[in-house]
Formats: C-alpha cells, sequence, structure tokens
C-alpha cells in the first residue's frame, strides 16, 4: 500500500504540472487571435497559418486538459444523487465510473485513433490550405495523447477512491 500514494502522487504531479503549462498556451491564443484580428480589421490582411495555429492551441488545450480537468473535479456530471452521498459513497462511484467507463473509454479513443494517426505521420499529412500549418499530423496526435493522459489520470483517481473505500483515507 506504500506504492499507492507514490504513484498517484506521481500522476497528479504530470498531471498538475502539465496542466500549469497549458494555461499558457491560452494566453498564446489570446495573443494570437488578437493579432489575427487586429491584422484582418485593421490593416486588411490575414494569415492562414495564424488561424490555423489558433486551434491547434485550441486543440492542445482541450485534449491534454482533459486530465487536468479530471484531476481537479471540473468535468460536467449530473449530481442530483452524488452530492447527497457520503464521501465512501462518492468513493464508490467515483471508482466504478473510472474502471466501467472512464478508462475503457481511453482504450477505445487509443485503440481507434492509433491507424489513423499512425497514417497521417507516415505522410506527414499537412494543412490543405495553402499557407495553412504543415502539421496537421502532430493535430492529429493529441488523439492518443488525449487517451493516455487522460487514462493516467483516471488511474490516480481510481486509486485514491479505493483507498478510501479500503482505508477510509482521504
Amino acid at each position: 500500500m506504500a506504492l499507492l500514494p507514490l504513484t498517484v502522487r506521481t500522476i497528479d504531479r504530470f498531471t498538475d504540472v502539465c496542466g500549469r503549462l497549458l494555461a499558457w498556451l491560452l494566453l498564446a491564443m489570446a495573443l494570437l487571435t488578437t493579432a489575427v484580428v487586429v491584422l484582418r480589421y485593421g490593416f486588411d490582411t490575414g494569415s492562414i497559418m495564424a488561424q490555423e495555429a489558433i486551434i491547434y492551441l485550441h486543440g492542445c488545450v482541450f485534449m491534454l486538459g482533459a486530465a487536468y480537468t479530471l484531476q481537479h473535479d471540473g468535468h460536467v456530471r449530473v449530481d442530483i444523487f452524488y452530492r447527497k452521498f457520503s464521501p465512501r459513497g462518492q468513493a464508490w462511484i467515483n471508482a466504478v465510473g473510472g474502471i466501467v467507463f472512464l478508462m475503457p473509454l481511453c482504450g477505445v479513443i487509443l485503440v481507434s485513433s492509433w491507424d489513423y494517426v499512425a497514417a497521417s505521420w507516415i505522410i506527414r499529412e499537412s494543412s490543405a490550405e495553402a499557407g495553412g500549418v504543415p502539421a496537421v499530423f502532430l493535430l492529429k496526435s493529441l488523439l492518443p495523447l488525449l487517451a493516455l493522459n487522460l487514462f493516467l489520470q483516471a488511474l490516480a483517481e481510481t486509486l485514491r477512491n479505493a483507498a478510501i473505500l479500503v482505508g477510509g483515507q482521504d
């Protein structure tokens, strides 16, 4: 059982560092969006690459931030009954939900996206737009990374809830 807290802390630390780094992408996305708007309406010019870069940044924040959101219990849930449960009852719901739903979903996303991403890497897929970002394969790579990051955090959350159920510890 001594290994359990170390594993959970390590995954939590990794997720937290990734989430804090991703927060800087939000600033970059806001600044880039501002630049695109100023260029478009102030100087009557534009950049396809800048517009696509905003999409890439948004994809990174959304896909790689899912684990951070799970760690901080920020995902939307319908908790009509859940909020009335004891901490032990909530731990049961969270542990079963992680094992039965979330971790298998991560596996499905990983397996189903693998060939799609690999094919994109093989041809070094680039934007269909002239002057676009020449790295669509990197954007598609976020799919398996989402699955792996979310699986790791789901494992940490499930282990944390199992510790509550087994030992009553938080």
